[in-house]
């Protein structure tokens, strides 16, 4: 009896297999062919690793206190010029940048996690082909035996019926 089924992998089951998930940290290796471009990537991702801690919010906190006093001398409108400007401004940037590294090792996470799912699924799958072609075999050589018990039949021209 004839193949039932030919398995054909998917190719993407091999590039999952050749590569893990990017992550952020990948993204900050730059390989670029313009030294430019490599140049300012770095020196930007140094800034913002440095601007982007909580101990730069504090020092910005305790840089922008130093101008309070002066904006409340004179008067109600540079106090919200103040506030605006330079506390909120100031202050606010390390934070954020703060939080959206977190909101990037959370990403990261799923990522990884999704990948390995990913993986597992596959794996399963792989699995199930292995059974499905044991089953394929086994109704193959039940079919062969069925054949060859009608030719047999046909041949000697007689039937058994079960008892």
């Amino acid at each position: 009896m004839a193949k039932i089924y030919e398995y054909k992998r998917h190719p993407r089951a091999a590039e999952l297999e050749a590569h893990r998930p990017v992550k952020a940290v990948d993204l900050r290796r730059v390989n670029h062919q313009n030294f430019f471009v490599r140049m300012n990537a770095r020196f930007g991702l140094k800034i913002t690793m440095v601007v982007g801690t909580m101990w730069c919010a504090y020092a910005f906190t305790v840089i922008a206190l130093f101008a309070l006093p002066s904006a409340i001398k004179q008067g109600t409108y540079f106090v919200v010029v103040w506030l605006s400007s330079s506390f909120l401004q100031l202050v606010l940037l390390p934070i954020i940048i703060v939080g959206q590294n977190i909101q990037a090792t959370a990403a990261d996470k799923r990522s990884e996690d999704t990948y390995k799912d990913a993986e597992a699924v596959l794996k399963e799958a792989e699995e199930i082909q292995k059974h499905l072609l044991a089953q394929d075999q086994a109704i193959s050589d039940i079919v062969d035996r069925l054949e060859k018990m009608m030719s047999h039949e046909e041949t000697t021209g007689s039937t058994s019926e079960p008892g």
